[in-house]
């Protein structure tokens, strides 16, 4: 059955232009083609990649952010409750109120201590300011290496230039090793990046996040191996151009230099902009939908490798929509909304109001204006200091 599947699997229909079946991509001493089995690779690599990480974010993201000033926020810890820390952990981390009158009544609390409690413990689950910095550390630094390991492998490649030379010769276009080993690179880069998301830092567009990295994961495979390795590094070297300046954009973020941060943000908008809405489209999608017809007729790997592609634009869209809000909201009012993906943390101003209003119930009441001679004065009446209360309750004047 095994067998079965495998040869369905691998029928040169689904892979090749028709017309040409794997007996035409047999390799020779000179000439090779990417195999399959290349991708498994990926994998060690990938773990290799994880340990290089770790190892990087210890030795020197982690020091660099202490000597940059980049701060953890001292946070509040829950005090220890096994009811509340077993519905945090089983049912919801943000109960709903009826759940917070039930959970009230079963830890004899009030509700607003509760309340506070679930603050307190989703604010400890966050990621601190110092992973943060390191995060987008090591993914600036990857991307940095990537890119500039993109141009100098693509630079004197005709089909940068030309994009119809990706389908010159199709699918008979050896693999040259700088191309092999730039696709190892970038997926075993991505598989690392699966391997760390539930450790990595949670943003609001986490499900996004999950479709395009296995979007990106089954691209660039079934590019490998159905040779579409020319367009498959267009794509890599668009994507990485404008996560160069994102990366930095949230580094000096956490680091509290505003303006180079605003800097920095409208330079990495005007990129992904341009390259994810304009660029990525012409290159790729067009090349890819109409250029290629010119060489060969429609087949399951044309269809396949496209819907692909246009998973890849749909979250571009999305992303550039978020984008677009944000850099309106700096227009109008002059400072940068902060990330609408990060995940912000919970102050505990509730808890200041609900100190106050203990204080008013117990009678106790703050008056915020002091007149610069050091009293206050009710509705015109005379100073409450200018008054001494006798022992038979009548007052006398100063």
């Amino acid at each position: 059955m095994a067998r079965s599947l495998y040869e369905w699997l691998w029928q040169h229909e689904f892979w090749l232009p028709p017309g040409i079946t794997w007996e035409d991509m047999q390799e020779s001493e000179d000439t090779h083609y990417p195999q399959p089995r290349d991708l498994l690779l990926s994998i060690p690599f990938a773990l290799i990649l994880v340990v290089i990480r770790c190892a990087f974010e210890r030795a020197i993201a982690l020091p660099l952010s202490t000597k940059l000033g980049v701060r953890d926020k001292q946070r509040p810890k829950a005090q220890p409750n096994p009811v509340l820390e077993t519905f945090y952990s089983t049912r919801r981390k943000n109960p709903e109120e009826g759940e917070l009158l039930s959970l009230a009544k079963q830890c004899d609390l009030p509700v607003r201590k509760v309340e506070k409690w679930f603050r307190r413990r989703r604010n400890m689950d966050r990621p601190s300011l110092s992973k943060k910095f390191s995060e987008a550390c090591w993914r600036f630094t990857f991307y940095i290496i990537s890119f500039f390991t993109g141009l100098a492998v693509l630079y004197d490649k005709p089909w940068l230039w030309d994009h119809r030379e990706c389908w010159t010769g199709y699918p008979q276009q050896p693999l040259q090793p700088s191309l092999f080993w730039y696709y190892m690179l970038e997926l075993s880069f991505y598989w690392s990046l699966v391997f760390t998301l539930p450790f990595d830092v949670k943003r609001k567009d986490f499900k996004e996040q999950i479709v395009h990295h296995a979007a990106t994961i089954f691209l660039i495979s079934f590019s490998y191996c159905a040779n579409y390795i020319r367009i498959g590094t267009l794509v890599m070297v668009i994507h990485d151009a404008s996560d160069c300046f994102l990366e930095p954009t949230k580094i000096f973020n956490y680091m509290k230099w505003k303006k180079t941060c605003d800097s920095l943000f409208m330079i990495f908008s005007a990129v992904f902009l341009i390259s994810r809405l304009v660029i990525y489209p012409y290159t790729v999608l067009y090349n890819t939908y109409y250029y290629s017809m010119e060489i060969f007729q429609p087949f399951f790997g044309y269809y396949f490798v496209n819907v692909l592609l246009i998973i890849l634009q749909l979250l571009h869209v999305f992303w550039s929509c978020l984008i677009i809000h944000m850099v309106y909201k700096f227009i109008l009012q002059g400072t940068m909304e902060k990330d609408m993906r990060s995940d912000t943390e919970e102050s505990d101003k509730d808890e200041e109001r609900d100190k106050i209003r203990e204080k008013e119930k117990n009678g106790i009441t703050y008056f915020s204006n002091v007149t610069s001679n050091g009293y206050i004065q009710r509705n015109g009446s005379e100073p409450l200091n200018s008054r001494v209360h006798l022992a038979n309750g009548h007052t006398k004047e100063r």
